[in-house]
């Protein structure tokens, strides 16, 4: 890799920890090529991706970037997993770790804060963006919902009575 290169990797991964929700770190020592594109697929399903880099242009790149504190965390084999939500990574690579050993998770940073394994598993236990929106949006609804059963309700009963009424009058 030439110097352009290098500068051109660094340059991108500054821009994946600037705009990044999320950066998580793992070993990846002794994944296959199946198993790490797997790995891939399912951030990308999540709306995340999977980057590997040498840790030396890693760490150039996380110079004076929010989450600086993972520099600590890239030695040896590491993977870095990202997205913009600030859980979707973490789950990801939280799952996937839980069914493959092979995978460690070192920690990663939420912004400005560093984050060790545990709290890459709290993280990845917290609602997503969109269940976030969702239950909003249930929240939001079931009140006009019981309006609208409120307003129909009386007549409903109002039309349960007159047919009773009618039944009670045809049958004398």
């Amino acid at each position: 890799m030439d110097r352009a290169q290098k500068e051109k990797v660094v340059e991108e991964l500054g821009q994946i920890f600037e705009s990044s929700g999320v950066v998580v770190v793992s070993h990846y020592e002794g994944l296959t090529v199946a198993e790490m594109q797997d790995l891939r697929a399912r951030m990308r399903e999540a709306g995340g991706s999977v980057r590997v880099a040498k840790n030396r242009l890693a760490k150039i790149a996380l110079d004076g970037k929010p989450c600086e504190s993972i520099a600590g965390l890239l030695t040896g084999m590491t993977v870095l997993s990202y997205s913009e939500d600030p859980v979707a990574a973490a789950k990801v690579v939280q799952a996937y770790a839980k069914e493959n050993s092979k995978l460690e998770i070192l920690g990663g940073a939420m912004g400005e804060t560093a984050l060790d394994p545990a709290g890459v598993k709290a993280v990845s236990e917290m609602p997503s963006r969109d269940e976030l929106i969702a239950s909003i949006v249930g929240a939001i609804g079931a009140p006009a919902s019981n309006i609208a059963g409120a307003i129909g309700a009386p007549a409903s009963n109002i039309a349960s009575i007159l047919s009773t009424i009618e039944e009670k009058a045809e049958a004398a």
